[in-house]
């Protein structure tokens, strides 16, 4: 388990950021009705933990690629 918290704690961090982001979109600018995704905050913090995620998962391959360079 720790091996595992090692190697992916930066897209763990991004899943975090991205379940707290949602909330807060869903929070301030949510739809009250009509939006599939907006409308409803589980659905909205999901949506914020994948992209988060890959966002950060995209972030912690361009580091390691830029370690192994050097």
């Amino acid at each position: 388990m720790d091996r595992f918290l090692r190697k992916y704690w930066l897209t763990l961090m991004g899943v975090a950021l991205g379940v707290a982001g949602g909330y807060i979109y869903y929070y301030f600018w949510g739809c009250v009705n009509g939006c599939p995704i907006k409308s409803n905050a589980w659905k909205m913090m999901i949506y914020g933990a994948l992209m988060g995620g890959l966002l950060f998962n995209m972030l912690q391959d361009f580091i390691q690629r830029k370690k192994s360079k050097d």
